[in-house]
């Protein structure tokens, strides 16, 4: 399994624990009786590698780019839905060790996992391997998908952002996100998040993780704000 998904990934590990510890989701190592280390720190560690990268990648190729407008690419390829078709694009879920619940809720398939397990990758990699060995790992995963946003092949629509940017033109409007509520057992838990404009509640978003409740809240204020504008 291990060498066949390397193959994928065009990466050979020298530790391959790190590998199997990034494929392994935390409701596999809850139904086990002895101690599991599961992906969430690899996970945390790869997201900041791959906000890194990106930012690098983008200085270094579009060097008219403002601040901003590298921030709102950014934002729009390290998002869940744009980290889980690159995720999908290589297989990634087929490897997943998910616990039995998760299995059966169609957790290989989640876009979540598929995200999560992407940066846990990036994370094993850097690990092992270095910043270089990372870079080239999103060379064929990733950059693709970053090159199609820029040229609006692909769209990704970052909400949270689109809010910021409307809010921003007035600096005495304020915003903030609030978890009301998380709920489910823990193989297909919900997250509800409630969004607010100046006290007031403008959007209440439900998700799989919390990234997605604040996105469904974001999208839902932002509808709401436009009417008002």
């Amino acid at each position: 399994m291990i060498g066949e998904l390397e193959k994928k990934i065009k990466y050979k590990f020298k530790d391959e624990d790190l590998l199997l510890i990034a494929l392994t989701h935390s409701s596999y190592a809850n139904e086990k009786s002895e101690e599991i280390e599961f992906n969430e720190r690899l996970e945390f560690l790869g997201d900041s590698v791959l906000s890194l990268l990106i930012s690098e990648y983008l200085f270094r190729n579009f060097p008219d780019y403002t601040e901003g407008d590298m921030t709102k690419i950014r934002a729009l390829v390290v998002c869940e839905n744009s980290l889980s078709l690159a995720s999908k694009k290589i297989g990634i879920g087929k490897y997943l060790k998910l616990g039995k619940g998760e299995e059966k809720g169609g957790g290989r398939d989640r876009n979540s996992n598929l995200a999560d397990v992407f940066e846990a990758v990036i994370g094993a990699i850097y690990i092992d391997g270095g910043l270089e060995k990372a870079y080239d790992f999103l060379k064929i995963s990733l950059f693709d998908i970053l090159k199609d946003t820029i040229s609006g092949k692909v769209i990704f629509v970052d909400y949270k952002t689109k809010l910021q940017e409307i809010l921003q033109k007035d600096n005495s409007r304020q915003m903030h996100y609030v978890l009301a509520d998380e709920y489910g057992p823990e193989h297909d838990k919900r997250f509800l998040t409630e969004l607010y404009i100046d006290g007031e509640v403008y959007g209440v978003g439900e998700g799989k993780t919390k990234k997605e409740s604040e996105q469904n809240a974001a999208k839902i204020g932002y509808d709401k704000l436009c009417e008002t504008l």
